[in-house]
């Protein structure tokens, strides 16, 4: 297939999880590109990628690791913000704000800055898509940080696509419901002791409140971003796309 052929894209956040998942199916769909992740993390880029350094924390950081990308591309035209991270269960009355801090810092703060600094390397037709999640739009009293980040990047991303889209920049989101990944599993299988479930029963329980009987795949979610980022929404800014079989 070849709907992304002749795309030079950045995959923060490439190295596991959604922003793996991405990378590989868009080199599958002909594109390029660089996968962005914390030095600590193991990355195995697909055939004819390569890999660097970030930490989407720090703006130094960010504003290398984008120069050195169009460098090896000869020009970026494409933009996950798949760079996030998910905290532990914490009630509202036991938050931790120096967590919270962090996890902004991250999914929300690390957006913007991923964006800052893409933008003047983008050209008319280029996309930035960001991955957001069902908490973009609701709240959870368990994970009040990532939900308030969520909403962030989210904000983030509408005003961004006003601002870029004169220029001919695309910016939009996708949300997740929940991806059965390792770390969704992990964090399931740690709070059986206050949810009373087992990894399978909470996961049933999630396709059980989904329109379509079961819950989205990380392949599906790629799927929806390659869309995002080829010209077949070349009509579609500043908006938040579902990827999560309906939950209601």
């Amino acid at each position: 297939m070849t709907l992304l052929t002749g795309r030079r894209v950045v995959v923060t956040g490439g190295a596991n999880g959604i922003g793996a998942v991405v990378a590989r199916r868009f080199a599958d769909l002909g594109a390029t590109g660089v996968v962005l992740d914390l030095a600590s993390a193991t990355a195995d880029p697909p055939e004819g990628w390569t890999s660097a350094p970030v930490d989407v924390r720090d703006e130094d950081s960010v504003r290398e690791a984008v120069a050195e990308s169009a460098r090896r591309l000869g020009g970026v035209d494409g933009v996950v913000a798949a760079a996030g991270v998910v905290p532990s269960w914490q009630r509202l009355d036991a938050l931790d704000l120096d967590d919270f801090d962090r996890v902004v810092a991250i999914n929300a703060r690390g957006v913007a800055c991923t964006i800052k600094h893409v933008a003047p390397v983008l050209g008319p037709g280029s996309t930035i898509t960001v991955v957001a999640s069902l908490n973009s739009w609701r709240g959870d009293p368990n994970i009040v940080s990532y939900a308030a980040s969520k909403h962030a990047a989210l904000g983030v991303v509408r005003s961004a696509a006003l601002a870029l889209g004169r220029s001919g920049v695309r910016v939009n989101a996708v949300a997740p419901g929940p991806i059965a990944t390792d770390a969704l599993r992990g964090r399931m299988e740690s709070r059986q002791d206050v949810t009373g479930l087992g990894v399978d029963d909470a996961l049933r329980r999630a396709a059980e409140s989904t329109a379509l009987g079961r819950i989205a795949t990380a392949a599906e979610v790629a799927d929806a971003i390659a869309f995002l980022t080829s010209d077949l929404s070349s009509g579609v800014t500043g908006q938040c796309v579902n990827v999560d079989g309906g939950i209601h």
